[in-house]
């Protein structure tokens, strides 16, 4: 193969199995080449490095990153979104929640249960959660914590079942991070952002060849981030990280990737604000006296028609302490071998194992009518209080060790031309969780009420209020996973394409767990001894996908999809109980789930614009429910979303791009309870419709304008007796803006500004509805993007 030592001395052959980016990279040099006399017998080459140049944009990418996707997007019967590291740095987006704004209806709006609090990635989408369906490169993420997109090249976006590909997954789909990798090209780039709320951030990506003539290459991407939050106070996100990788044998059969990932958070978290004056809010429902007993005192009536007509408060405040805390330690090893046989097929092995460690506490806090103090009672909301009740507390490490195997290979049979994906995956998978104790005097113990309106975090507490130690109890989980799978996509003459899978799992899960015994009548076991329990549970699931699509013309498809997905109990969360009130009791069968899919897709513009819709169906059974009347958990559960999904992306005209979705869904429990407090059919936190889009216009003379849209409909909240607290979130519009410009080859200037119209709207809220996320307000960022 030629090499290419510089521009100008171009040599005018390249090899065609050259990679799509390098040969995009080349597309200059080929036009320069195509001038030099030599270059005329020879159009042919310089022909099919222009058409390969053209069909992947800024915004448009061709196909997915996983082997066990064989075609173009434009060829996969599924929804299926890639999101390009161009279309992010664009946006200014630095966390993946950021990033899955250009998706429909896919985001963190579920704020916690009660007191607790979600942190990090608590991703919704199409009515499930799907934060436990998210992996880096193909292997899962474990772990409630912030992934930044610095070593990120692009997110994939499957909105489905996707069971025959990963196992164990969400009803709805999941999310898979590639990242960046080493390339056969000198490349250094980097930034620096500043913006709202002291934001500071810089990264770097450094590419250098170090072998060329036996493709041995080094990436470095580099993070460092020291952040406050625009829209809250106190709030802080603090990390750095560190991505090194290196590749052999990248212009050889057989190449060998090793990739090390580090990243460090000191964050505050973000405990959400009350919903206090929101629309829907009324007083708590007053209390009436309670008489003295011989063991507790009287406690008079309290009544809160005093806060009749109150006033929403601020949304920055912040009700936590100078105890709240987000510590996260994140480790990543990972080896890939890749070999190309003689015949075509290629064979792929990915060893890793992860840790993430995670210390984090927070002062929970919840405005009921046991919360608000009884010297409220005033006509000044000044003198409103409310206590903060208790301190959530998570010290919990994540381990993975994981080896996958999967070969590709082509072959025909007949007139049916087969192209065959198989894999053997082995995983195991560790929890450890331990738990903590306020060892502070009882009498003293708890923290200080803090004012309604006015909170103020750097009250003093002391140790003879808070002295938070573990108390001996920990809870340990495992999971090892023995899968095996395969896919054939068969093509039958030009048109028509079909592809059917099945994947096999057998899991094995132990439970071991320590707690402390607390107070029972009638006390058998002492108060605070320790009580061990194991519990084991084992299973095979059985997944499967088929699909069949027809080709009207080379670059469009109609096809239709049916495929399904298993959740075990305690799959998500590694741990069991054999208690009739817990969901992760193993008595109960495997959550099933079934999509089937009916749509279309285009590339057009000579493959420079993607169109598609898909009309979808899914059907989840076997939920676990908790009855209100026994508090027991039965499998009655049965779930229906429905919808239709729209979507654009790519190139419009020359230097018009353009990324937009639409989605509308109907949800329905079709058996069991109706979960939301509004008592409509439908299911929590899911916007029945959604929109965004993003779109930027380069000038001749390089300035780049752009902008953005976002529509989220109303949430419906979950139900758990609260009275007097929002039922949903209302429906809210959100408009961004971007202009960049280069300075010189080597330098250019991006301005962000987010919110245009600062609007004020609920991001996410929890489940009694006491507490929600402010949405950003009015904000910017001002980024020098560095480029050798």
């Amino acid at each position: 193969m030629a090499m290419i030592k510089s521009r100008k001395h171009a040599q005018t052959r390249l090899n065609q199995h050259m990679s799509a980016a390098l040969a995009a990279m080349l597309l200059p040099v080929a036009a320069h080449a195509a001038d030099a006399p030599d270059a005329a017998d020879k159009p042919q080459t310089l022909q099919e490095v222009q058409v390969n140049g053209s069909r992947e944009n800024d915004f448009k990418a061709e196909r997915a990153s996983s082997a066990k996707y064989t075609e173009k997007l434009v060829d996969t019967a599924q929804t299926l979104t890639v999101i390009k590291k161009e279309l992010i740095e664009q946006q200014g987006a630095t966390t993946l929640t950021e990033a899955l704004r250009n998706t429909p209806g896919v985001g963190a709006f579920f704020l916690g249960e009660n007191g607790n609090t979600n942190t990090g990635d608590a991703i919704y989408m199409r009515g499930f959660d799907a934060s436990s369906s998210i992996y880096v490169d193909g292997v899962r993420d474990v772990g409630s914590i912030s992934r930044d997109t610095f070593n990120i090249e692009q997110i994939d976006v499957l909105k489905g079942p996707a069971g025959t590909d990963n196992g164990r997954s969400s009803p709805t789909g999941s999310i898979n991070l590639v990242s960046k990798q080493p390339l056969l090209e000198n490349a250094y780039s980097g930034s620096a952002t500043y913006g709202s709320g002291k934001q500071r951030r810089a990264t770097a990506d450094i590419n250098t060849v170090i072998d060329a003539d036996s493709g041995t290459a080094f990436r470095l991407n580099l993070l460092d981030q020291d952040s406050e939050n625009p829209g809250r106070d106190f709030v802080k996100n603090k990390r750095w990280g560190v991505a090194p990788s290196v590749a052999f044998g990248l212009n050889s059969t057989t190449r060998v990737y090793l990739n090390y990932f580090h990243v460090k958070q000191d964050n505050i978290p973000d405990g959400g604000v009350l919903t206090i004056g929101l629309p829907g809010w009324t007083p708590p429902a007053d209390i009436a006296a309670v008489p003295a007993t011989a063991t507790t005192p009287a406690k008079p009536a309290k009544s809160f028609a005093f806060m009749a007509g109150a006033a929403p408060v601020n949304p920055k405040n912040f009700y936590g302490s100078v105890l709240d805390h987000d510590n996260v330690k994140a480790d990543m090893a990972t080896v890939k071998v890749e070999h190309d046989f003689a015949g075509g097929a290629k064979l792929v092995n990915t060893t890793r194992y992860g840790k993430t460690k995670q210390d984090y506490l927070l002062t929970s806090f919840m405005a009921s009518n046991t919360n608000l103090n009884a010297n409220t009672a005033s006509t000044n909301p000044a003198n409103w209080t409310m206590a903060r009740t208790n301190l959530t507390t998570k010290d919990q490490l994540n381990e993975i060790l994981t080896n996958q195997t999967t070969l590709t290979a082509d072959f025909t049979t007949g007139a049916l031309k087969h192209t065959v994906v198989g894999g053997v995956e082995l995983t195991n998978e560790k929890q450890t969780n331990y738990t903590y104790a306020n060892t502070a005097p009882a009498a003293t113990a708890g923290l200080p009420a803090t004012s309604i309106y006015y909170p103020n975090p750097h009250t003093p507490i002391t140790s003879a209020q808070v002295n938070l130690k573990r108390n001996g109890g920990r809870s340990e989980g495992t999971t090892n996973t023995q899968s095996v799978y395969v896919f054939d996509t068969i093509k039958y003459g030009e048109q028509w394409i079909f592809n059917g899978g099945v994947r096999i799992d057998h899991y094995n899960t132990t439970y071991n767990a320590t707690t402390v015994q607390a107070a029972t009548t009638p006390q058998v076991i002492p108060v605070g001894t320790l009580v061990a329990s194991n519990i084991e549970a084992s299973d095979n699931l059985v997944n499967g996908k088929l699909s069949a699509l027809y080709k009207p013309t080379k670059d469009s498809s109609v096809y239709a999809l049916v495929a399904s997905s298993k959740a075990p109990p305690g799959g998500t969360t590694f741990s069991l109980s054999t208690s009739d009130s817990s969901a992760a009791n193993p008595k109960f069968d495997p959550q099933e789930t079934t999509n089937y899919e009916l749509g279309t897709k285009w590339d057009l513009l000579g493959q420079k614009l993607s169109l598609s819709g898909a009309l979808f169906r899914t059907e989840v059974k076997n939920e676990v429910e908790q009855d209100p009347v026994d508090a027991k958990y039965y499998q009655t559960g049965k779930k229906r979303v429905k919808g239709i999904e729209l979507s654009i992306t790519g190139e419009i005209l020359p230097k018009w791009l353009v990324s937009a979705g639409y989605v509308h869904q109907k949800t329905k429990v079709e058996s069991g309870k109706v979960v939301t407090a509004s008592g409509d059919n439908q299911l929590t936190y899911t916007p029945k419709q959604s929109f965004t889009a993003w779109t930027s216009y380069t000038l001749p003379f390089g300035l780049q304008i752009g902008g953005g849209a976002r529509f989220s409909d109303k949430l419906a909240r979950g139900t758990d007796g609260a009275v007097g607290t929002p039922k949903y979130a209302n429906s809210y519009w959100v408009f961004d803006a971007m202009a960049s410009y280069p300075i010189n080859k080597h330098v250019d200037l991006r301005l962000n500004v987010y919110n245009l119209a600062d609007k004020e709207y609920v991001q996410a809220i929890n489940k009694s509805g006491y507490r929600y996320t402010p949405g950003t307000p009015r904000s910017g960022s001002l980024t020098a993007n560095f480029k050798f």
